[in-house]
């Protein structure tokens, strides 16, 4: 093949390019044309007005054509889209298509933008990827950023606008109003590019494609769609993000994609879901690695990366330039105002400071960790909101604050100075009363017949206070030391006076009351039982009767048996029981209609009446009981667990049952069995002034 055959072979193997191979002045040009790279493959060298032009690889060619030469280069310029307050320099669309100098009726383009830390070289690789060197995007090697905002230039070869954004991680007063402007040209872009040269991905790169993906599924999804059908063109915006391209570049390390056993992609993704990151807004992620040796930067890779990329039309298709203007346009007006720049604090407070917060209002307590073992309260500035459920609301004495000192008083239902059984008769009749330690008693709710005041408005002045959340064994409750406790205990202290007196009541006169009920059982009896003083041991087993426990008398034989002994039932038509009463063991087994002789004279009667009117009285008895639950859980206190939820003991996990009755603590308010809740002490905050039962832990943490 001749020279000039192979030129115009040559010729015809660029993309898109209409000249006629028999032009004198190409055919000129092609003389010097030089085939001699520093990669070795065959490179053209086309000599112009403006100079040589050098374009490594055949591919590369594709799309020029004589208005795109490199005199085309160097009429192209870079200008300021938004600032760096996100103000749109540019007026109208047309504008916006003029200063891009692609003014070419029915020309449809693609956006690809940069992002990455500031100093990783973006402009740098935008002038490399798109304008074979030229610097059409502003770099300096200087210490300050080069790059404010968003530039904007067009890249006739391939029809793309690119967009040159302000790095990320750039010293900055207005850091929130810089990264909302990032994620909307994002937004309004095909193909983002985001550079780095971290020897290893960082994860900056991560949290902010996963931001980015989030605001664009929330946000910027909706107002995109918005903005297809006021156009027209819904079709050119795809419900998908835009492809993401990640060039990695590396001098020490090795990228990703040399010697990895999976794909970058796949390794990505996983990092992504590692970190709890979702990029589901994206229509795709690519890596592009590249290990820099020795420089320049190979930038071959990326440029064919992109190119794929605009060959893909199966998720964004090309639009006008007047809609990108619109589009960017409109997410600008919509996501705009002023954001409140907090600065990034390397070490926050929280770090240092007591992590308990008010149950009421949320705040953080000020003191530093570990006060509470220096005895020192929590404290707080922020002032505390009321609610009803903490009632963190206290009582201070007027005359005490008008005198310059802060006493806090409470309600109580008597004062000190009364007894327990006085003091309730006096609150049944005048009511609470609030008692200051220095002034005495300054307030009763029903001190008149009629016209009393309210506390407030008589004798205290109010003020809110932060519940704290206190951690204590294997709960969480609120507690303040100055909670109101106005309503809180007084009808469960009435119950509890009660259950005291009987209990004491019963203890006493439990042995009397065994003796005249074995006596009266004794006279009642038939004459064939075996008397109730004369039985000390069990007939059966041998078991010893303790004082409290009780004897039963087989209605067959007569002798006395414990309960165990004693557990069957059965007729005995002998001793006139037609109906199934109690029989020892031995008795139940023996044959009814044996050929032992057993007078039929038995008068039972007597017995069987007695019977009747014990049992009646004890279904009383279980009536009284049930309604004495219901009074306990109706004037139980707030803080305290229902019985309903409690069924284990909150010391020893022992489950409750008739053997092991349930008891609260006066301090937690938790269920607790008798053997764990011996102690007895005060409880002020609680409003219990005497001493009444608390659990093993709540005595431990005091």
């Amino acid at each position: 093949m001749s020279a000039l055959d192979y030129r115009s072979k040559t010729l015809s193997m660029w993309h898109g390019h209409r000249v006629e191979a028999t032009s004198p002045a190409i055919m000129e040009s092609l003389d010097s044309l030089s085939i001699n790279n520093r990669d070795g493959n065959q490179s053209l060298l086309m000599p112009s007005n403006q100079g040589n032009l050098s374009l490594h690889g055949m591919p590369s060619l594709q799309g020029i054509n004589m208005k795109s030469s490199t005199s085309s280069f160097e009429e192209l310029q870079s200008f300021l889209l938004i600032d760096g307050r996100e103000y749109l320099k540019v007026a109208n669309a047309e504008q916006f298509v003029e200063r891009l100098n692609c003014t070419e009726n029915g020309l449809k383009i693609k956006v690809v933008s940069i992002f990455g830390n500031t100093g990783d070289g973006k402009s740098h690789t935008l002038n490399q990827t798109f304008f074979k060197g030229k610097e059409i995007f502003k770099t300096s090697n200087e210490q300050s950023s080069c790059t404010l905002g968003v530039w904007a230039a067009f890249d006739p070869t391939l029809n793309v606008i690119c967009l040159d954004t302000e790095g990320l991680l750039g010293v900055t007063v207005h850091e929130n109003e810089r990264t909302r402007l990032l994620l909307k040209v994002l937004a309004v872009s095909d193909i983002v590019v985001y550079r780095t040269r971290a020897e290893r991905l960082h994860r900056d790169l991560f949290t902010f494609l996963g931001a980015a993906s989030r605001a664009y599924s929330h946000h910027f999804q909706s107002a995109l769609q918005a903005v297809g059908q006021r156009e027209g063109v819904s079709g050119s915006l795809s419900n998908l993000g835009p492809s993401i391209i990640i060039f990695h570049e590396t001098r020490h390390t090795t990228p990703l994609t040399n010697g990895a056993s999976e794909s970058a992609e796949d390794i990505l993704r996983t990092r992504f879901a590692q970190m709890r990151l979702e990029i589901e807004a994206f229509s795709s992620i690519k890596y592009v690695g590249v290990q820099t040796l020795n420089p320049p930067t190979n930038y071959d890779p990326l440029r064919s990366a992109i190119k794929n990329e605009l060959d893909n039309t199966t998720v964004r298709s090309a639009r006008k330039p007047h809609l990108v203007y619109s589009t960017l346009k409109i997410l600008n007006d919509k996501f705009s105002g002023e954001i409140e720049n907090v600065a990034n604090i390397l070490f926050p407070d929280q770090y240092f400071t007591c992590p308990v917060k008010c149950l009421s209002c949320g705040c953080r307590c000020q003191s530093s960790m570990g006060h509470l073992r220096e005895d020192k309260p929590h404290v707080s500035d922020t002032r505390c909101r009321y609610q009803h459920q903490y009632e963190n609301v206290v009582y201070i004495c007027k005359k005490c604050h008008v005198n310059g000192s802060e006493v806090v008083v409470t309600c109580r239902t008597q004062t000190q100075n009364e007894n327990s059984w006085y003091g309730l008769a006096k609150y049944a009749w005048s009511g609470y009363v609030i008692e200051c330690p220095q002034c005495g008693e300054i307030y009763r709710s029903r001190q008149y017949w009629y016209g009393n005041k309210n506390p407030e408005d008589a004798a205290v002045r109010t003020e809110i206070t932060h519940v704290w959340n206190m951690v204590r064994p294997t709960c969480v409750l609120p507690l303040s030391a100055s909670l109101s406790l106005t309503s809180q205990n007084t009808a469960q202290r009435v119950v509890d006076g009660v259950s005291y007196l009987t209990e004491a009541v019963t203890n006493v006169s439990l042995q009397p009351t065994k003796a005249i009920t074995s006596w009266v059982a004794d006279q009642v009896a038939p004459a064939y039982w075996r008397p109730n003083n004369e039985i000390r041991y069990c007939h059966k087993c041998n078991m010893l009767f303790g004082p409290t426990d009780t004897k039963h008398h087989c209605r067959a034989c007569g002798e006395g048996f414990c309960a165990q002994c004693s557990s069957k039932t059965k007729c005995v038509p002998a001793r006139n029981w037609h109906t199934p009463v109690r029989v020892c063991d031995s008795c139940y087994l023996r044959d009814s209609n044996s050929n032992e002789e057993v007078e039929n004279s038995e008068d039972v009667s007597v017995r069987k009446v007695s019977e009747h009117v014990v049992s009646t009285f004890s279904a009383v008895g279980t009536v009284l009981s049930y309604s004495k639950s219901i009074i306990k859980d109706t004037v139980r206190p707030s803080y305290w667990v229902p019985d309903s939820e409690v069924s284990h003991c909150c010391v020893c996990e022992g489950k409750f049952s008739d053997t092991v009755p349930l008891h609260h603590c006066r301090d937690c308010g938790r269920g607790v069995c008798h053997d764990c809740s011996q102690h007895r002490k005060p409880v002020p905050r609680r409003g219990w002034e005497n001493p009444v039962r608390v659990c093993d832990s709540c005595t431990k943490i005091d």
